[in-house]
């Protein structure tokens, strides 16, 4: 690498690429030459501790020597197919997904990525019901996709809300409670009411499905308390509305689990991923349906499809990823790492620094709540969590900052030691940062 190209990289990012969710004016990216494991490095040849998975997505870790070389295997036999031929590398792909889904789930449809999962979810839920409303939660993210969108409940969705029949509730998040609620138990009593009151409002007869992430990711990994979800099962069969559950982040790992839904006690009818099912290492993702949903289409044609739906090179990328996950006991290691490293770890920064407002979450996926005042639970400002992530970055761990949040979401395949790294990088940076902006 000569000296002139990390300049190169970055002057033709500036000159040419249009970034998204940015103002473009005043950005400097990141210029990434390399990855391997859990650490990624510039083109100025410093390495990052990689903490955000990139966008919560790389759960094998990066450059996985199995999963690059299904991809070159695969580019020299079949780089690529019509998505109405049959493939085998795609055959296998799907069987290896239904394997982990829950039984009565027999078939999947492939998509580019999460968003288009959700789009074609969406669709598949109300061909299914002949209803057109489709219920999510304030504090979502679903993709930037004409209906995704506006299902989605963050800000995003309010400048692109072209899509129909799009309903929003307030899901549970106890704390910053909606309902008054002070117990997890409450938080879920309060917030089963909530949708179902809104549902009856909104007319249930036209009610198609509830969209749900099983834990909201972006949102700030909002585990759900104890039966909540259940009792959104059960709503949604008193309805007749079609449960979509979106793992899209959480999934394949993430949370300990292969579905983040299995450490709950609810079975969806239609499963959406993406991300970890690869770790992204080739754009893919799809929609898991019940035998039931899938049935309405034997003999109805599904108007839906993509070009690149099963994209032999993703299709081997997904193989070989779960393959690896399972013989080198991936899903038990971020089980294991967020039991016994990562959740006691956060929560002993909770006890040490005021600016920690709560830590929450499960395996590999967690968020750390920044306030100015814990009584108040004041989140603390955008200026401040610019100087976290650039304190972050200056030590040499890569973050993601969302809000008030930092999200500490390692590759799944993270060791203890390199979890032990990270929280003393952010423990500094919280001595540093903190006592500046507490009240």
């Amino acid at each position: 690498m000569t000296h002139a190209e990390p300049d190169l990289a970055l002057a033709l990012d500036r000159a040419h690429v249009f970034h998204s969710w940015s103002a473009q004016g005043t950005l400097s990216p990141l210029a990434v030459q390399t990855a391997e494991g859990c650490r990624v490095t510039d083109t100025a040849g410093r390495t990052y501790l990689d903490l955000s998975s990139q966008l919560v997505n790389t759960n094998i870790g990066h450059r996985h020597p199995r999963v690059v070389a299904a991809i070159r295997e695969q580019a020299e036999l079949l780089p690529t197919v019509a998505p109405a031929h049959a493939n085998l590398t795609r055959g296998l792909a799907a069987r290896a997904i239904v394997e982990r889904a829950p039984e009565g789930m027999s078939k999947v449809f492939f998509t580019n990525a999460g968003a288009d999962a959700n789009e074609n979810a969406i669709r598949m839920a109300r061909l299914h019901t002949g209803r057109d409303k489709v219920v999510s939660t304030y504090r979502s993210y679903h993709g930037n996709t004409g209906a995704a969108v506006v299902a989605t409940g963050d800000w995003r969705r309010v400048p692109n809300e072209y899509a129909r029949g799009h309903v929003h509730v307030f899901g549970p998040y106890l704390y910053r409670s909606e309902f008054w609620a002070t117990t997890p138990e409450q938080e879920a009593e309060r917030a089963l009411q909530h949708l179902d009151h809104v549902i009856r409002a909104e007319g249930p007869a036209s009610v198609a499905a509830v969209l749900l992430e099983t834990v909201p990711g972006t949102a700030g990994v909002l585990v759900p308390p104890p039966g909540y979800l259940a009792g959104v099962r059960e709503i949604c069969d008193r309805y007749g509305a079609v449960l979509v559950l979106d793992e899209v982040m959480a999934g394949f790992g993430r949370t300990g689990e292969w579905f983040a839904f299995d450490g709950f006690d609810v079975r969806p009818d239609l499963i959406t991923f993406a991300k970890g099912v690869n770790s992204g290492y080739v754009p893919a993702g799809g929609v898991v349906l019940s035998d039931e949903i899938a049935a309405t289409f034997d003999d109805r044609v599904f108007p839906g499809g993509l070009t690149y739906s099963g994209h032999p090179l993703a299709m081997a990328s997904v193989v070989a990823t779960l393959e690896a996950m399972a013989d080198e006991g991936v899903v038990d290691n971020a089980r294991r790492i967020g039991e016994d490293v990562l959740g006691p770890g956060l929560r002993e920064l909770t006890d040490r620094h005021a600016v920690v407002g709560e830590v929450r979450g499960l395996g590999v996926f967690w968020a750390v709540e920044l306030v100015r005042d814990r009584a108040t639970r004041e989140p603390v400002d955008a200026d401040a969590m610019a100087r976290v992530k650039a304190g972050l970055l200056r030590r040499g761990v890569l973050p993601f900052v969302q809000d008030n949040r930092v999200h500490v979401v390692p590759p799944c395949v993270i060791t203890p030691d390199e979890v032990r790294e990270g929280l003393a990088v952010l423990d500094e940076v919280l001595a540093e940062v903190g006592p500046e902006v507490v009240a």
